[in-house]
């Protein structure tokens, strides 16, 4: 059984101001709160996020932790796009050889779970995937297998859970993006996969604390995300809801309870680079889901969106 609040390392590595003492200090904290799921990438810091997280395992030996890893794509874009093939993205070989990188990265001899990082549903078709997935699975490298979804598609990975190749799937899913409730959802409860939930924040806007002059480091990547297209609506749909908060309930709290209110949600895995965020987001799951018709007032603030050119 994993944590209901997991953990997201994509902020160790890849977020401007990130630190690797307060990243540890973060990580131990999350395990003695309870926390035993830990998602990461290779492509968060080109492994460094993985060594990171090596260390809590061995630190905490005693303590069951589940780990997650993902393996880059081949042509390292994000997100895919239709026209890519397996072999732009994930040949045989490829996956083979970035499970290895990753263990050595952690400096272990297993993943919990090894996810694709992108995925396209017409992947499912060429089977040199899963058949390179089975045998390295057979190798005792990897217990299950899983797919990442773009951002803001959550189809395009229901045919692949249907094939019953998959054990997890990872997808946005918070207060403004519901549309995971309407097929993918469904499909996972009837083949049994896990659905990892990320980006409750909806990267940032659902925790109440940007403004329309949000700005951020040279170099850091919410630069490019929130242009002011993007920007300036999540932060007027998050100012609505804000009016909504009960007394001495803060945003976070509000956003993270609102998944918890849907029982085909495995796990969360907020990003938490700081120990104020690991009590805060642990703090969410003690408290329990939303009282339903709390929960029904903020089911109306949902927002289909499109893929753009900065939607990553």
């Amino acid at each position: 059984m994993v944590s209901e609040i997991g953990y997201g390392m994509w902020g160790m590595a890849d977020w401007k101001g990130s630190d690797d003492e307060e990243s540890m200090r973060s990580l131990q904290l999350a395990v003695d709160l309870g926390c035993n799921f830990f998602d990461t990438a290779w492509a968060y810091g080109d492994g460094h996020s993985e060594k990171l997280l090596g260390q809590l395992v061995k630190a905490n030996s005693k303590t069951k932790i589940y780990i997650a890893t993902k393996i880059p794509p081949k042509n390292l874009q994000w997100p895919s796009r239709r026209e890519f093939t397996l072999d732009d993205c994930f040949p045989p070989e490829h996956i083979e050889e970035y499970i290895h990188r990753s263990l050595d990265n952690a400096g272990l001899e297993c993943f919990d779970v090894v996810q694709f990082h992108t995925w396209e549903d017409e992947w499912l078709e060429d089977e040199r995937w899963i058949n390179k997935i089975t045998e390295l699975k057979s190798q005792g490298l990897l217990n299950s297998v899983g797919i990442s979804l773009n951002r803001w598609e959550p189809w395009n990975g229901i045919k692949t859970v249907k094939s019953g190749m998959i054990d997890a799937v990872q997808v946005i899913y918070n207060i403004f993006d519901q549309n995971p409730e309407d097929e993918l959802f469904p499909a996972c409860v009837e083949m049994q996969v896990a659905v990892i939930v990320r980006v409750p924040f909806d990267e940032g806007t659902l925790t109440g604390s940007l403004t329309k002059d949000s700005s951020w480091p040279e170099g850091d990547w919410r630069n490019t995300y929130f242009v002011p297209e993007n920007l300036i609506p999540s932060v007027e749909r998050a100012d609505k809801l804000k009016k909504l908060l009960p007394e001495g309930m803060a945003m976070p709290e509000m956003a993270l309870r609102f998944i918890l209110n849907n029982q085909d949600v495995s796990t969360i895995i907020p990003g938490m680079r700081k120990p104020s965020h690991v009590k805060s987001n642990m703090s969410a799951s003690d408290a329990g889901p939303l009282a339903e018709d709390f929960h029904k007032r903020l089911r109306v603030h949902r927002w289909d969106r499109e893929p753009s050119d900065w939607s990553q």
